[in-house]
């Protein structure tokens, strides 16, 4: 069964959002004469690289990573490919009747994923496509883009529309490899208490046959 990895690799230097501090990887101990072991530290903002949002982000009574339950993460997903979009995914640039009983849709926006650059014209994905989705039952979003709502915005109406259908958030994918289709998702969130996002390891599975 093939499978992809659909992450980032976190490291210094790698993009984050602006104005989040940098991603360090701290080495506390060394294997020599007096130590048998490598140890190391990870300074990182919650929300680098590959990530899931948890509702606290954009709602303050909403619920952290270690209380989200794990069941969207998990489970058959549809990729569509949203390169032709330009500014934001719109309604009319989503095929909806592929969508009819799937939970997860993830958003292809890149042809090859910025991976040494801040990219802050990312292509956004429109609220009305979002209450689309969760009208169709989806119950998880993801793109390869590091927001669902622009850099600028203030108001995060994506974001609200999510909040709205109790649905949630993967940003950041990679999705270069991938041909628009369905695949296994899994790509779960790290049980950290207090937290607003959590990174994942996402991976996309072959479907059985």
């Amino acid at each position: 069964m093939k499978v992809w990895d659909i992450s980032q690799t976190l490291r210094p230097g790698m993009p984050l959002w602006p104005g989040e501090p940098p991603l360090a990887i701290r080495r506390l101990a060394e294997i020599g004469p007096q130590c048998p072991v490598n140890v190391g530290a990870l300074d990182a903002p919650l929300h680098a690289g590959t990530h899931a949002d948890a509702p606290f982000h954009y709602d303050s009574g909403g619920a952290t990573s270690a209380e989200c339950a794990l069941h969207p993460y998990l489970g058959p997903c549809l990729v569509i490919d949203a390169r032709h979009a330009r500014g934001r995914i719109e309604l009319q640039d989503v095929e909806w009747a592929a969508i009819a009983g799937v939970e997860r849709v993830l958003f292809r926006t890149y042809g090859q994923f910025p991976a040494d650059r801040w990219d802050s014209d990312f292509t956004a994905i429109a609220p009305e496509v979002i209450a689309g989705l969760r009208q169709a039952g989806v119950r998880l979003v993801g793109t390869d883009a590091p927001s669902l709502d622009p850099e600028t915005s203030q108001t995060m109406d994506a974001h609200r529309e999510i909040l709205a259908g109790d649905m949630r958030i993967l940003e950041g994918l990679v999705l270069d490899d991938v041909a628009a289709g369905r695949y296994e998702l899994i790509a779960l969130p790290i049980r950290i208490l207090e937290a607003d996002a959590s990174p994942v390891r996402a991976i996309l599975r072959e479907l059985p046959r």
